[in-house]
């Protein structure tokens, strides 16, 4: 599950210290609750998915992310080329590759298409690449697209001033399974993640410029606002290069990475009302999920103490829109972070709500996803440099 944002580019604080707006957008999981065919489009993807399992076996190389975007609510605004040819993408910490579809992609004519031959910085690659993303109830491929790589100048925002990332590889995608091209609400997808995750080993932007010294300190703040059951507003800021002193207070925490590929490090105890379980589990901070997920009987535990009930057809939790059942905490490193009441209640609709947290399959050793819920109480700081991750409440 994955949610959607629209980034423009604010003014620059210091040199090298980007911030970017964040524009909220229903994502297509909330638009198909509202409309009362989200357990029919489960259906229709799991067809899907059976179809496109062997479509994409003849690539050279492929690789997994940790999304399927159905929630996801945040898209940004990049420029690829010279001039910079605008494309919508999932920025999305749970992966680490940039693609877009290549002009060549005949069945992506809905979407923004690069053509390199209007760009005056481009360099061929030659080689081709294939990926994919599951989601977190079956880990089989859901979304997949496949292509070759260029190479050219990547622009983060759409303001005067944007970020400009020289020599960056990124992929062309010319050819997508039916699913990927459902989408119409973003073009491609770029990775913030290490290049550890990367398919062919690919540097992401962000690392490539970190590593050209083009931002300030090597790390980004996701500061997620909350604007309840809106559509097309601003959510919120990602400040690359620097800390976000303006939304988020000071930081409480920095913890270690336990694995530098995704953002993954340790918490060891959930609890929420009465329930409160303990062990040392393998968690990653994700922007691309509208969820905190968990295993299985955890998940379920947690629910019923919140006293939501589970939807087979929907797989989700529903819960009343007044419920009240206080914080989730989750203790990372000795701190104590809770989620309120307010941040785990979204509004589906037809005066329904979902208790934000969902079941996920086992698999890439990550035993939790702490999604937007976690991120809205509290700035994320992603420190690529010094493999850690840092925490400041929002303000």
């Amino acid at each position: 599950m994955k949610q959607i944002i629209l980034l423009g580019l604010l003014s620059i604080a210091s040199a090298g210290v980007y911030q970017i707006t964040l524009t909220r957008h229903d994502s297509r999981m909330i638009k198909y609750l509202r409309e009362g065919t989200w357990s029919s489009y489960l259906q229709y993807k799991e067809r899907l998915r059976l179809t496109s399992k062997t479509r994409f076996s003849s690539h050279q190389s492929i690789g997994q992310g940790i999304n399927d975007y159905e929630d996801n609510e945040y898209v940004g605004n990049i420029t690829i080329g010279t001039p910079g040819q605008i494309f919508s993408v999932c920025l999305d910490t749970g992966s680490a590759n940039l693609w877009i579809p290549d002009v060549t992609c005949s069945k992506c004519s809905k979407h923004n298409q690069f053509v390199s031959t209007k760009s005056s910085t481009y360099k061929q690659n030659g080689q081709s690449w294939s990926i994919s993303y599951g989601d977190f109830h079956n880990l089989n491929n859901v979304l997949t697209a496949s292509g070759f790589y260029g190479v050219d100048t990547v622009g983060i925002g759409d303001g005067a001033s944007k970020l400009l990332i020289p020599t960056t590889t990124f992929g062309q995608a010319t050819s997508e399974n039916d699913l990927m091209l459902s989408y119409k609400s973003f073009d491609g997808i770029m990775g913030l993640a290490f290049t550890s995750l990367a398919v062919d080993g690919i540097i992401p932007p962000l690392i490539n410029a970190i590593n050209q010294g083009l931002l300030d300190q090597p790390f980004f703040t996701v500061y997620l606002e909350e604007r309840g059951d809106v559509d097309n507003v601003p959510g919120g800021y990602i400040t690359y290069g620097g800390l976000d002193t303006q939304n988020c207070g000071s930081v409480i925490a920095y913890q270690p990475l336990s694995s530098a590929t995704f953002f993954q490090f340790t918490i060891n105890e959930v609890s929420l009302g009465s329930y409160t379980k303990n062990k040392a589990w393998q968690v990653i901070s994700d922007t691309g999920t509208a969820f905190v997920c968990g295993p299985n009987s955890i998940v379920d535990q947690l629910a019923k103490a919140a006293g939501a009930t589970y939807s087979n057809t929907d797989e989700i939790y529903y819960i009343d829109c007044n419920a009240n059942f206080g914080p989730l905490n989750i203790v990372i490193g000795g701190k104590t972070y809770s989620i309120t009441t307010k941040q785990m209640i979204i509004s589906a609709g037809n005066n329904k709500c979902y208790f934000a947290v969902c079941q996920m399959g086992t698999g890439f050793g990550i035993d939790w996803i702490l999604g937007d819920p976690f991120i809205r109480q509290y700035c994320n700081i992603y420190d690529l440099g010094n493999k850690r991750i840092g925490f400041a409440s929002a303000k």
